[in-house]
């Protein structure tokens, strides 16, 4: 069996793309191999998500799939963006940081959002791949939802009238930005 590493020390994450991935592949994660979280210094989720798969890959001899991605809010300047993660470590939680948005949000006309993927994946002496998803959608008045993780309960994506948090989770993840890009990851990597 082939073996490959999700660089990502966020189990909801490490599920879905676990999901995603072939039965063929052993999926591995970081954390069982004692390996740290690289800083995440990109000013995007393209240059964070290539900057993982490449810190992964010099601890392993086999593929290494990383992700970034996060929630941009049209009418908060597109935040917190590539800080989706860091603004939930800094208000001690994700539910805390829903309710932080949501009082941002409180007297916005605007709710539009967009959750962004990007997924890059490296195999030994290969070039790296990258792709990019995205779903269009609005932020929701409440947290609704108790499914997914992270922002999902704050998200309604477009066409739909219930937030991520509120869909079953084999619904959710065949429409989300990070099956959006793998699917155009797949495009690219036969192998997946």
């Amino acid at each position: 069996m082939k073996k490959i590493l999700i660089g990502t020390h966020n189990k909801g994450k490490f599920k879905e793309i676990a999901y995603l991935l072939s039965k063929k592949y052993q999926k591995i994660s970081p954390i069982t191999l004692k390996i740290p979280s690289p800083k995440e210094t990109g000013k995007s989720f393209v240059s964070n998500s290539k900057l993982k798969a490449n810190f992964f890959s010099k601890f392993v001899d086999y593929g290494v799939i990383s992700d970034d991605s996060g929630l941009c809010i049209k009418s908060l300047n597109n935040r917190p963006g590539v800080l989706s993660a860091r603004l939930a470590k800094k208000k001690g939680s994700f539910y805390k940081a829903m309710k932080y948005l949501l009082k941002k949000m409180k007297h916005k006309k605007n709710r539009s959002a967009t959750f962004i993927c990007s997924l890059s994946l490296k195999f030994p002496n290969k070039k790296l791949v990258n792709v990019v998803g995205k779903v269009s959608g609005e932020i929701s008045k409440s947290i609704l939802g108790r499914n997914g993780f992270g922002y999902d309960p704050i998200f309604i994506p477009k066409f739909y009238k219930k937030t991520y948090g509120q869909m079953l989770k084999s619904k959710k993840i065949k429409i989300d930005h990070r099956y959006l890009a793998f699917r155009k990851l797949k495009k690219k990597v036969k192998i997946l």
